[in-house]
């Protein structure tokens, strides 16, 4: 402290004089800042807070698909198939759940459209609405020949699916798929695509099939359910997919226009009234089916003749060859039912016959399909 003693007392005292002065300063900063400042209490996490008044959806969000699924899905349904089955303990024939499939309410009295093998062989059939109501349904008609059937449930307030033009429909727009894939635990589930293709011709048994194609995601337990287009009509019933190894994305629908007049006819007569010919006939797939070898350039075989159809009273015989009928070539089973249900009944039609290698026409009156 010797350098303390040399200083003279005018600095000394400045040095006091800048210290209690520094020291008040302080002080009084100090208070000032704790008047200011408030104490901090709000949350962190203020910001990962959900919104206490429902956010409005922007315009990017609220796609036509969104607008699809809210338009058509309230009305697509689960359906479920009951069977009888053989119970291993009681030896008692017991209902059981045979598979679950989907339908689309087309009407306000409570019509469903679905597929013939969604309530094939049922015995009893549950329908699950979309407000999770479960109620009985009742098979109205069904059609084999094109998969499709009507289911009617009696219930109050039921949302109708609006039926659209699938004439109008073109490649490459957006396609919604709505159904149950996989049973009801993922009921109403949506999928999208595109329209793949138009007019796709299948064979399915003996018949031809005029198909919507799409890449939007079917799977079991979609059938049944609605193909949607960007407006938010019904275009399609879909009904298949192709399920092979490495092969994605295509799937297959009822056009709403073919399945218009079914699904009439199946409400007003339980079943669909088609022009009938009346003869049983083969082509090279279908003898090789039994195990004939069938030789034909053109046409198909007939095996078979109605003694009392319109094909026996207009002069047709077994052994003939039909190769056209109203015009259109008929060189397999499936192309001849095409021809045929494209015709009304009653209608005359020029049939094409090949018989002892000589061509000749013949005019038949078509006449209504029997029941059986």
């Amino acid at each position: 402290m010797k350098w303390f003693k040399k200083l003279t007392p005018y600095i000394v005292i400045s040095l006091i004089s800048m210290i209690v002065g520094a020291t008040l300063v302080l002080g009084c900063a100090g208070k000032v800042m704790d008047k200011s400042q408030k104490p901090n209490t709000e949350s962190p996490f203020k910001a990962l807070q959900p919104p206490t008044v429902q956010a409005q959806v922007s315009e990017a969000r609220n796609t036509a698909i969104v607008r699809a699924a809210q338009s058509v899905g309230p009305a697509v349904v689960g359906i479920t198939n009951k069977g009888l089955a053989r119970d291993f303990f009681s030896n008692r024939k017991v209902l059981v759940e045979q598979g679950t499939g989907s339908g689309v309410i087309f009407d306000a009295q409570g019509y469903i459209a679905t597929n013939y093998h969604v309530v094939q062989d049922a015995q009893e059939i549950s329908v699950s609405l979309s407000d999770g109501r479960t109620v009985d349904g009742k098979v109205i008609g069904v059609d084999q020949a094109t998969d499709l059937a009507v289911v009617k449930v009696e219930a109050d307030n039921l949302p109708v699916a609006t039926l659209g033009d699938s004439d109008s429909l073109m490649v490459g727009e957006p396609a919604i798929a709505i159904g149950n894939p996989l049973g009801l635990e993922f009921k109403g589930s949506v999928t999208a695509g595109v329209i793949s293709a138009l007019n796709r011709s299948l064979d399915i048994g003996e018949r031809r099939f005029k198909l919507i194609q799409t890449d939007a995601a079917i799977n079991p337990g979609n059938s049944g359910g609605a193909l949607v287009n960007a407006d938010g009509v019904v275009v399609g019933i879909n009904s298949a997919k192709i399920s092979l190894s490495g092969v994605e994305g295509i799937g297959f629908a009822i056009p709403i226009n073919s399945a218009r007049p079914i699904l009439q006819s199946l409400i007003d007569k339980g079943r669909v009234v088609r022009a009938y010919l009346g003869v049983g006939a083969l082509d090279q797939a279908s003898a090789a089916k039994y195990g004939y070898e069938l030789k034909l350039d053109k046409g198909v075989y007939v095996a078979k003749v109605s003694p009392s159809g319109p094909a026996s009273k207009a002069g047709i015989s077994e052994g003939d060859v039909i190769l056209k009928v109203a015009g259109a070539e008929t060189n397999s089973v499936a192309e001849l039912r095409a021809v045929l249900d494209s015709q009304q009944v009653g209608s005359k039609v020029e049939v094409v016959i090949k018989r002892n290698g000589q061509n000749s026409t013949i005019t038949v009156l078509l006449e209504e399909m029997p029941e059986q």
